[in-house]
């Protein structure tokens, strides 16, 4: 993997994990409120899973092969 890829991925790693702050944001916002909408946390929540699981992914992607 060259730099170019490197930089590429450390970028995507940064932009998911500040979308995973701002779903994490949202979510305790919408838990403050008593009238919350269940179907839009559950969807947040949901999102924010599938954020984690990329986030995984690509520092899995970042960590160099052993084997190699």
């Amino acid at each position: 993997m060259d730099n170019a890829e490197l930089i590429e991925l450390a970028q995507r790693l940064d932009a998911l994990r500040l979308e995973h702050r701002d779903l994490d944001d949202a979510i305790q916002a919408l838990q403050a409120n008593p009238y919350v909408d269940q179907l839009q946390m559950k969807r947040l929540k949901r999102r924010k899973l599938q954020l984690k699981d990329a986030i995984l992914r690509v520092e899995s992607r970042l960590i160099p092969d052993l084997n190699a």
